[in-house]
């Protein structure tokens, strides 16, 4: 029985996923977290045999955490399970050891066959994503595509500050600041301000 431990910060998403694998023969949820604190806790405690976490929590982003979590338990194999369809994303979370990449978009059996596969020591992506596209892609690409305006804009974005604020801060126009959100949203292929302000998270968490 494939042993897992989950981190997610979405309590649906937790309860879909313990839903899933409550009658399965071959994946038995130990235990879940809400943040990556609580996760590197409950790891020495439950020892799983793979872990399946998110990208953007509260007080640890999925790639630190995967990092420090193979280095509790070298064996412990990763995966990724996250809305950012990103190469970026992607690579950071293959350099940090992860041994898989799923989207939110994709169904949960396309959750379970990843988590089985990295389980047998194998690798395993969405669909949606060329892998070998990812690996082939320098990680600062998607970094140098904004300019050094959007670069700080999407730090304040990341501290929670609004489109006024922002504006005061940089001593511009709202509407220059709207502007450079709009243009970020477009270069990074992001969805909306709602997966703006995640990227921005996500980002300021691990490079600044």
């Amino acid at each position: 029985m494939i042993r897992l431990l989950i981190a997610e910060d979405h309590q649906s998403l937790i309860d879909g996923l313990q839903l899933l694998f409550k009658d399965d023969n071959e994946i038995e949820v130990v235990g879940t977290a809400r943040d990556g604190k609580e996760l590197l806790e409950k790891l020495q405690i439950k020892r799983p045999h793979v872990l399946l976490t998110d990208l953007s929590m509260p007080r640890m982003n999925g790639v630190e955490l995967c990092k420090k979590a193979i280095g509790i338990q070298e064996n412990l194999k990763v995966v990724a399970f996250s809305m950012f369809h990103n190469e970026d994303a992607v690579k950071e979370m293959i350099t940090a050891g992860a041994s898989g990449y799923i989207l939110k978009t994709s169904g949960l059996n396309e959750v379970r066959t990843a988590i089985i596969k990295a389980y047998q020591g194998e690798r395993y992506f969405d669909s949606a994503i060329n892998i070998d596209e990812v690996e082939n892609t320098e990680i600062s690409v998607k970094k140098t595509i904004l300019s050094p305006s959007e670069k700080k804009i999407l730090k304040l974005i990341a501290q929670g500050k609004t489109s006024s604020e922002i504006a005061e801060i940089r001593f511009t126009a709202v509407s220059t600041i709207i502007k450079h959100r709009k243009n970020i949203i477009q270069k990074l292929g992001l969805q909306g301000k709602g997966e703006l302000l995640r990227y921005a998270l996500q980002k300021h968490q691990h490079f600044n």
